[in-house]
């Protein structure tokens, strides 16, 4: 058993799929089945359920995903036990409400606990506001959504914002459209029985995606609202289709039995200035490699 067989197994975990966990980690899917696999011969025990495409952990899963964690946290703080130099300073991170609640709640804790004398200060915040803050000097680093190129390609001036940072893909989301109980299920925006869609404020990446959806087939206004809560809420009125990302609502154990139709991946990029980080900076990025696989989705099971 080595270091990385724990990681791909986390990763698995987190994702509950071979093929999203292969591109979480950067590998090809049949090389991560055939590590969780002799990762499970070598300790005797089968560490998922597979059913279909999806994997759950088993007990004996269950119980190695604790130590897993501790293996991966120990092993970043023995390299960081052995750098010279000690992160100091305040680093300014950026987010996205939804990445904030959903993703990075174990990389702050881990990074506090491991570096308490960085200040570290955090702005929510829609992605173009982010990463014009970030290229302007006001934060460090952000966490945005990458639009579709196709989104891109008619918005030149983040276009050509996004190519002056640095960029690195951090996390992978399904984008949802949520549908109050009862909606029949649908296959495009024209199927939709609703009066509006209710999304986030207007430079949000998940808001753009949801709305380009829906010119395709429908003429649907949009509802703006100041959060999830706020969104699911509209959706139980049964008048209002929202959109968010999946592990939002695996989070909120919304009590409604609501539907909810794909949109698609959208990854999650962490945005920084080239050749302009602090000190702070590459122990955060290593802090967030670490524990990146650690979804907050298994928090639920």
């Amino acid at each position: 058993m080595d270091l990385s067989s724990v990681e791909i197994f986390l990763a698995v975990a987190s994702e509950r799929s071979v093929t999203k966990a292969a591109k979480a980690v950067g590998r090809v899917p049949s090389n991560v089945t055939t590590r969780v696999q002799q990762l499970e011969e070598d300790l005797g025990v089968v560490l998922f359920s597979r059913d279909g495409k999806k994997m759950t952990l088993t007990r004996e899963g269950e119980t190695f995903l604790a130590y897993s964690n501790r293996l991966v946290a120990l092993a970043l703080e023995a390299r960081q036990a052995l750098r010279p130099v000690v992160p100091s300073g305040t680093l300014r991170v950026g987010t996205m409400e939804s990445t904030a609640a959903s993703r990075l709640p174990a990389a702050l804790t881990q990074f506090n606990q491991m570096w308490p004398e960085v200040s570290l200060r955090l702005t929510m915040g829609a992605s173009r506001d982010l990463a014009r803050d970030v290229l302007n000097g006001a934060l460090d680093c952000a966490f945005i959504a990458r639009p579709p190129a196709s989104m891109l390609e008619q918005d030149v001036a983040f276009d050509s914002e996004l190519q002056s940072l640095e960029a690195e893909r951090v996390f992978i989301e399904d984008l949802l459209i949520v549908l109050p109980s009862g909606h029949p299920k649908i296959t495009s925006a024209a199927d939709l029985r609703v009066g509006s869609l209710a999304a986030l404020e207007a430079g949000c990446t998940y808001r753009r995606i949801a709305e380009h959806w829906v010119s395709q087939s429908s003429s649907l206004p949009t509802t703006e609202l100041g959060s999830y809560h706020a969104i699911l809420a509209s959706v139980a009125t049964g008048d209002a289709a929202g959109v968010m990302p999946g592990s939002v609502l695996d989070l909120m154990h919304w009590p409604a039995n609501v539907q909810t139709h794909q949109l698609g991946p959208v990854e999650t990029l962490l945005i920084y200035r080239k050749n302009d980080r602090p000190s702070a900076f590459n122990a955060f990025q290593e802090v967030l490699s670490a524990t990146k696989v650690r979804d907050a989705r298994l928090a639920t099971n």
